[in-house]
């Protein structure tokens, strides 16, 4: 499957720019997680990744990203999408689907360098990817979870008018933690202002989506 349109897909935000890493700058955002994403003893993952020894946490980060291109299908999907400020790499998100065309319902995740967090990026990159979803791509639904400790998760979910959906388990580290599910429509998505947003090189790739381009007036 030829992927080459999604690498002309540009999300920006007044401060942000998403889009999917090339190789070269897959190692530069590797090297932002390598510095540090949250605080020792803390795991805010399904998956504990982030705390690898090395070199097992370099080649798996490379390999996570890897897969997901290779992987790659209109029916199942994981947009992986490299976060910038003033051009320098910050963080990750992500925005996935399984059966889009049936469902159009989509989940997001992310991560973002420490010596980043606390200036509103996570709530800026995660509306990015909603803006994408709902207002690009026609999603309907947008999920999201974090564990109960997450509170800067459940902070950026609550502010963009996501709603509680009950609960789940995940066990990144052998022990069952119980998480948050939240839970987002188009509908509330449009009932709240919504943060200016532009999406460039959409069209070429929406069957990648599996999404069929809009009938020309």
């Amino acid at each position: 499957m030829n992927l080459e349109p999604l690498y002309a897909l540009r999300v920006r935000t007044p401060r942000l720019e998403l889009r999917l890493p090339t190789e070269a700058e897959l190692v530069e955002l590797y090297e932002v997680a390598a510095a540090g994403i949250h605080s020792p003893g803390e795991m805010p993952f399904g998956v504990a990744w982030s705390t690898l020894p090395s070199p097992a946490f370099e080649r798996g980060f490379l390999q996570h990203y890897w897969r997901d291109r290779g992987a790659w299908s209109p029916d199942h999907w994981f947009l992986n999408m490299m976060v910038t400020w003033d051009g320098r790499p910050i963080g990750s998100q992500s925005l996935d689907a399984e059966a889009f065309a049936i469902h159009r319902t989509v989940a997001t995740g992310s991560w973002l360098g420490l010596e980043f967090q606390g200036r509103g990026f996570g709530t800026e990159m995660r509306a990015a990817v909603l803006g994408l979803a709902f207002d690009g791509l026609g999603a309907l639904v947008a999920e999201s979870s974090a564990f109960h400790d997450n509170a800067a998760s459940h902070g950026v979910s609550r502010s963009l008018g996501y709603e509680p959906n009950g609960f789940g388990s995940l066990a990144p580290q052998g022990v069952a933690r119980e998480t948050q599910r939240f839970r987002i429509t188009l509908e509330g998505w449009r009932a709240r202002p919504r943060p200016p947003l532009e999406i460039e090189g959409l069209d070429a790739c929406l069957d990648l989506f599996g999404v069929e381009p809009a009938d020309p007036a």
